[in-house]
């Protein structure tokens, strides 16, 4: 299962997200569930620091994935992580044992 964790901060910013594990739809390779996760985190981390050039934590390895930034940039993009939280939301909805999202308060 992939867990897809959202930061937030007691008022309600979305500061980043964390995504670990596999989704266990399909083989290594053939997984589109896995895919789709992390084509839309990639995404949303790729916009956030390459296009609106906001400064942000990002690490990835293997099924793990960490993107964080400040309260001050994380305002700017609220629309960008509420839009991959939501997307992320619609696909757990159709796949619960691949995919749970949480909410974490930082």
């Amino acid at each position: 299962m992939i867990w897809a964790e959202f930061l937030v901060t007691q008022q309600g910013v979305l500061t980043g997200f964390h995504l670990r594990g596999h989704a266990g739809y399909a083989g290594a390779g053939q997984d589109v569930i896995c895919a789709f996760v992390s084509s839309a985190a990639y995404m949303t981390a790729n916009t956030i620091t390459d296009v609106m050039m906001l400064d942000a934590e990002a690490e990835a390895t293997e099924g793990d994935m960490l993107f964080r930034m400040s309260e001050k940039n994380a305002v700017a993009c609220q629309e960008l992580l509420k839009g991959l939280k939501l997307h992320l939301e619609n696909t757990e909805e159709q796949y619960p044992a691949c995919l749970k999202v949480i909410l974490t308060e930082v």
